[in-house]
């Protein structure tokens, strides 16, 4: 199987966003891909007026993002908002298949209270885990903070998924690039399970005072926690091979989710 990279900058506008994203579907379909994973945030940048442009699962942006698929033939993962009820907004990852129909739309369960940034001002927390069937495959999804919390990336391995697909905005900081490619690998390390990981490119125009947008460094780990792919800062697109029988010879080698203890541990 194929899988589409799409490292790109994201606009304060979402309409610019989803222009973007037929772009890299293009260039998804024509490497023969049958996935395309976008960064969090794709509908619009963090710093900008995500309350505004908060939509529901059926609003412009994703309905917009369903018919690229459609005409792309390639599905889809990429992050948006959509209102919460509360006064606040999801951080959701919307996951489409082929057809151009939603399969699940996953609502980012930790949030981002560190470093001196309060997600949880705006942002709601979603409710559960969210493995998604795209093209016959597994895909359990993680939302950028989410890859700090091993717990996540463990029950949706127990929940069937073959693949993680992490999105993110994982924005620059004292040691956060190092934890960023420390946290991807080690989520598919002890999980020996493939393991793509897509960042916003930084923000091409460096204005101070704005919120983060990513490092770039999107990765693409195998179960053993080799780096196969690792796309620097700038914005691409790559298409990466992904043999999911590499998951089955590591657990062979390394059978470490069957020694877990459960009557220790839950």
């Amino acid at each position: 199987m194929r899988v589409a990279m799409c490292q790109l900058p994201v606009s304060d506008d979402p309409k610019i966003n989803l222009e973007r994203a037929r772009e890299a579907l293009t260039a998804a379909a024509e490497g023969g891909a049958t996935l395309a994973v976008f960064p969090e945030a794709t509908m619009a940048r963090f710093g900008s007026r995500l309350h505004e442009v908060a939509e529901p699962v059926d609003g412009p942006f994703a309905t917009g993002l369903a018919e690229e698929a459609r005409r792309a033939g390639v599905a889809v993962v990429a992050g948006a908002f959509e209102p919460s009820g509360d006064g606040r907004i999801f951080n959701t990852a919307l996951a489409i298949d082929a057809g151009g129909e939603l399969r699940a739309a996953y609502r980012k369960i930790h949030l981002f209270d560190a470093f001196g940034y309060r997600e949880s001002d705006s942002i709601a927390p979603g409710g559960g885990p969210a493995v998604v069937e795209l093209g016959g495959v597994r895909y359990g999804i993680i939302t950028c903070y989410d890859i700090r919390f091993p717990e996540l990336a463990r029950a949706l391995v127990d929940r069937g998924a073959q693949v993680l697909l992490v999105i993110a905005a994982w924005g620059a900081g004292l040691f956060k690039e190092e934890h960023w490619v420390t946290l991807v690998r080690a989520r598919a390390i002890e999980n020996t399970t493939w393991t793509i990981a897509v960042d916003q490119v930084p923000d091409p125009e460096g204005r101070p005072g704005r919120a983060p947008t990513g490092v770039g460094r999107s990765l693409a780990v195998d179960p053993m926690g080799v780096v196969r792919t690792d796309l620097g800062s700038g914005r691409r697109v790559e298409v990466v091979d992904i043999d999911l029988a590499e998951n089955d010879q590591a657990r062979k080698a390394i059978p470490s989710l069957e020694h877990r203890r459960p009557d220790l541990f839950g």
